[in-house]
């Protein structure tokens, strides 16, 4: 958790709330007394990413997309292919054959 003061919140506050926007909190200080807290909002979208994927954005691993994808783009792919046979199977098969 990122802590700032009154200060240091208005004169950097963009750079706060790009900290914020990556899933991290920001503690507000008045005289080294806690006032207040910035978190991340609920039902941004982010969250449902789930947290090992927000954990590698945080680490700089991943950078996560801005934008909903185009869905004229979208539309194009169609639906995804269904699972067709057992994949333990065709394993499975695929060695016997190698042997």
């Amino acid at each position: 958790m990122k802590r700032a003061t009154i200060s240091q919140t208005k004169n950097q506050l963009s750079a706060l709330l790009e900290y914020v926007k990556r899933g991290e909190e920001v503690l507000i200080l008045e005289r080294d007394t806690p006032i207040a807290r910035i978190v991340p909002a609920k039902g941004g979208g982010r969250e449902e990413m789930g947290p090992l994927l927000l954990e590698l954005e945080r680490r700089g691993v991943v950078r996560l997309g801005r934008r909903r994808p185009n869905s004229k783009l979208t539309a194009r792919l169609g639906p995804p292919p269904k699972a067709q046979g057992d994949i333990l199977a065709a394993l499975l098969a695929d060695r016997e054959e190698s042997r």
